[in-house]
C-alpha cells in the first residue's frame, strides 16, 4: 500500500536523507545545492565548517593497514521502501540486524542509494553506491558503503527499481530481505571517521567502505539513475585524517 509520509525530525537526524517539516529545503542543484547547504540554515553550518566531512577520495596505496573485528548479525527482515525526494531508501520495519565495531553494537536502521558514487577510489566514481546506516544506543552512527560497478545483472537489486515510486510514496518489500547478500565476497574495507553526506552533515560517523564492488547491469544502473539523476555530494577535503584499510 502506498502512503504519503510526513517525516519527523528524528528520522531526519538519523538518515540524513529526508526532509522534515520546518527544516530548510536542500537539493543537489541550483541555489540549494551542496555548495550552499551550510548557508541554508544554522543547523547546517557543519556542511561548510566541518573538518571531517564526507565523502572523500580513497587512495588505496596511501592507506594504513589495520586489523579490526567487524561482527555482523545479519538475517532476513522486513523493509519499507520509500522515495523521500532525495534518494530511494529502505527502512527496517522488522527485527533489526546488527553489527559490532570494536565491541560497540550498532543497529541497522536503513539503507539507500546514490548515483553516481559519493566516494571515489583513485579519483574514479562508481556508477552507484549503497549506504547501510546503523545506529548505536548512544545515537552515534556507523555506515557501511558498497560500491556497484557495471557488469552482470544483479537479481537482488531488481526489486528496488521494478516499480519506481513517486516522491513521498512508500511500499513494503514483498519478501523479507537480508542486506548482507548485497555485500561483496571480499570483506576488505577502508576505514575513516567522516560525516553524513547530506544536511545537517553531522560528523563523527564511522565509515567502512568495502574495497571490492558488487555488480549491476547497465539497465539496472540506468533505472536507479532515472529516479533521481545525480544525487551525490561532491568530494570533501581529507584534511588531517588518515584512511586505514582492514586486510
Amino acid at each position: 500500500m502506498k502512503l504519503r509520509l510526513l517525516v519527523s525530525a528524528t528520522v531526519l537526524a538519523l538518515s540524513s536523507q529526508v526532509q522534515a517539516e520546518g527544516q530548510a529545503h536542500w537539493s543537489y542543484a541550483g541555489n540549494e545545492s551542496p555548495e550552499h547547504w551550510g548557508d541554508l540554515q544554522a543547523e547546517y553550518q557543519t556542511c561548510k565548517l566541518g573538518q571531517n566531512q564526507s565523502p572523500v577520495n580513497i587512495e588505496p596505496s596511501d592507506s594504513k593497514a589495520l586489523t579490526e573485528p567487524l561482527k555482523m548479525e545479519y538475517f532476513a527482515t522486513t523493509f519499507t521502501l520509500e522515495n523521500n525526494g532525495h534518494t530511494l531508501q529502505a527502512n527496517v520495519t522488522g527485527k533489526a540486524p546488527t553489527i559490532s565495531l570494536n565491541d560497540k553494537l550498532y543497529v541497522l536502521k536503513q539503507f539507500h542509494f546514490h548515483t553516481p558514487s559519493e566516494h571515489t577510489v583513485k579519483g574514479q566514481h562508481y556508477p552507484l553506491e549503497i549506504h547501510f546506516v546503523h545506529q548505536a544506543e548512544d545515537k552515534s552512527l556507523a555506515v557501511l558503503a558498497v560500491m556497484v560497478e557495471e557488469g552482470e545483472a544483479n537479481p537482488l537489486l531488481a526489486q528496488f527499481v521494478a516499480k519506481p515510486l513517486a516522491k513521498g510514496e512508500k511500499e513494503a518489500l514483498a519478501q523479507p530481505f537480508e542486506v548482507g547478500n548485497l555485500f561483496p565476497k571480499d570483506m576488505t574495507r577502508f576505514r575513516l571517521t567522516g560525516s553524513l553526506t547530506t544536511p545537517p552533515c553531522s560528523e563523527n560517523v564511522a565509515w567502512r567502505i568495502f574495497q571490492q564492488p558488487i555488480q549491476a547491469d547497465k539497465a539496472q544502473i540506468s533505472a536507479f539513475n532515472k529516479i533521481f539523476g545525480q544525487n551525490n555530494r561532491p568530494l570533501q577535503p581529507l584534511n588531517k585524517r588518515h584512511i586505514e584499510v582492514d586486510k
